[in-house]
């Protein structure tokens, strides 16, 4: 394996009295933090969300950075804990959806008395997909990646958004490279239906 670019940074944290985010801490926390946000957001799709993965990441990167043992590149250490903290955020954000939704078929919650309001008919209406087509493409590629299962979404921000080659992919996420390109393959079919409509109004009209 070749030397880690990070090394004497990460051992430097290792040998650094746990005081707060600053000296070395503070230095790899810059270096990573654009790059675990950045992931973050491929994979929850929100701001917001993007966020809370991202400081859950760096929580427990800071707390455990002393069990690391170079086993694997650190950069393939850090992806794999911003991945498993954006996917189990989205797993608990849809548990939380599913409970409002729940709420609002029994005649419960906040949207229940909007129940009844919209009218597909109304010229005044903006249908989804009027709206949809003045979006940036940008905006319908996210959303294009928000609609994999986390799986799927988590390859194809590291393969496409990250760069990382199916090599970096599968030490990252402790998968095979066989894994890899059937979970590719799988998510190229699936953009490809989400995004073929969406580039034909974009290029189109």
């Amino acid at each position: 394996m070749n030397p880690d670019p990070d090394a004497k940074l990460i051992l430097a944290c290792q040998e650094a009295p746990m005081t707060g985010l600053d000296g070395p801490f503070r230095e790899l926390y810059e270096l990573y933090k654009d790059r675990v946000y950045n992931v973050c957001y491929r994979i929850t799709g929100n701001p917001s969300d993007a966020l809370d993965a991202a400081q859950e990441t760096f929580g427990i990167l800071f707390r455990k950075i002393r069990e690391f043992r170079f086993e694997s590149k650190f950069s393939s250490w850090v992806y794999r804990i911003a991945v498993n903290a954006s996917i189990d955020l989205k797993r608990r954000s849809r548990a939380r959806s599913l409970t409002s939704l729940d709420a609002l078929q029994e005649g419960r919650g906040p949207l229940a008395s909007a129940q009844g309001r919209f009218d597909p008919t109304d010229e005044k209406v903006e249908m989804p997909i009027h709206a949809a087509s003045r979006h940036e493409l940008e905006r319908e590629v996210q959303r294009a990646i928000s609609n994999l299962s986390p799986k799927l979404r988590a390859i194809t921000v590291l393969r496409y958004i990250e760069s990382q080659s199916y090599e970096q992919i599968a030490e990252t996420l402790q998968i095979s490279l066989g894994t890899v390109k059937s979970r590719l393959a799988r998510a190229h079919d699936m953009l490809d239906r989400f995004l073929t409509p969406v580039l034909d109004r974009y290029y189109l009209g």
